[in-house]
């Protein structure tokens, strides 16, 4: 039975990986790790098992790995884009240190790792229509350089080592459970918040920026698929193109109008936007699909109808008290990635 490692596990997919996980392999079989213990949920402490350590600490996950028999690791710390673009020199300690430090370790200890990319490594040279899988990457942030970097890396352990090393470019990821930390794309959830709270909302992106986007479920079903893949069918060992839905945010305030017809949206860019004009507006994901089946279940008016659904019945769950943030594209500092 496979003993699972989640660093950054309070994040924005941590979070909502480990519980798909822990139903899986059963919540013992699903150590989390970040830089503070989760939230303890009606003051009852943690009914699995959490790990507090640091990344950068290779001694710490050494470890770590060693005392929980780990045989797979999903490496999702990493701070984000608009947080790194504040603290470059901590962004690429964590985030290429980091990973660095797991890829050592899991070609000594022969273990399976999941790590996160992002549409960051696409850039201004890029074409934004329709990204093709192998294209011209030229980040323009500390974070897409990072991100980059780190699937050269795993390529090279893949290449060098023949260590079992598998990403996915996340888009810009859409949740209810876990609350936005100012990320370039983390004005979808403010929007659907404020939607189904009744208020208006005003937009820190232009209103026709355009970017891939994908729905959490779509985002934590292609990671799993990904690691359930055959090995021998997967030909991209860099990071592979993963894609959903794209739309700008005047799309999904029309969406949302058309379901809360009181609702208004106003549009006051910031330098997010700069980040964004950097991205593409959608990406070519032909090769997931070839290789392991990948198809999403949510467009649009799927995740629209679901996210006011849920939001309507009070279920938002606050973020958590990690470190980092990992996953797609979200931008808080909380122990998970995003773009």
């Amino acid at each position: 039975m496979s003993r699972i490692l989640v660093t950054g596990a309070n994040g924005q997919i941590g979070s909502e990986l480990v519980e798909v996980l822990r139903e899986r392999h059963g919540p013992s079989q699903v150590v989390r790790l970040d830089l503070k213990p989760p939230p303890a949920p009606n003051g009852r402490p943690p009914d699995a098992p959490f790990e507090v350590a640091d990344v950068r600490d290779r001694d710490a996950l050494a470890d770590v790995l060693t005392r929980h028999k780990v045989d797979t690791v999903y490496h999702l710390a990493s701070l984000l884009s608009a947080t790194g673009e504040q603290h470059p020199d901590r962004t690429w300690e964590v985030n290429l240190g980091g990973l660095k430090n797991v890829l050592d370790l899991a070609q000594t200890h022969d273990l399976q790792v999941f790590w996160p990319s992002s549409i960051a490594v696409f850039g201004p040279s890029t074409p934004k229509i329709d990204t093709p899988q192998d294209t011209v990457l030229d980040p323009a942030t500390m974070y897409g350089v990072t991100k980059r970097s780190g699937e050269l890396l795993c390529q090279y352990y893949h290449r060098r080592y023949g260590l079992d090393v598998r990403s996915l470019r996340y888009p810009g990821l859409v949740s209810y459970k876990t609350a936005p930390g100012g990320g370039t794309t983390d004005y979808a959830v403010d929007m659907f918040t404020a939607a189904a709270e009744g208020r208006d909302y005003t937009c820190f992106l232009a209103p026709d920026a355009r970017l891939p986007m994908m729905y959490m479920p779509d985002a934590i079903q292609a990671t799993l698929d990904l690691m359930d893949a055959h090995s021998d069918a997967l030909s991209v060992r860099d990071s592979y193109n993963v894609a959903a839905f794209s739309f700008a945010p005047q799309d999904l305030a029309a969406a949302l109008q058309r379901r809360r017809p009181g609702f208004s949206c106003t549009y006051e860019p910031d330098r997010r936007q700069q980040i964004a004009d950097t991205w593409p507006a959608s990406v070519n994901d032909e090769a997931a699909r070839a290789d392991w089946g990948w198809t999403p279940d949510y467009d649009l008016d799927a995740m629209t109808d679901d996210m006011l659904a849920h939001l309507g019945a009070g279920e938002r769950v606050r973020g958590g008290e990690g470190e980092w943030e990992s996953g797609g594209m979200g931008e808080r500092e909380s122990g998970n990635v995003g773009t």
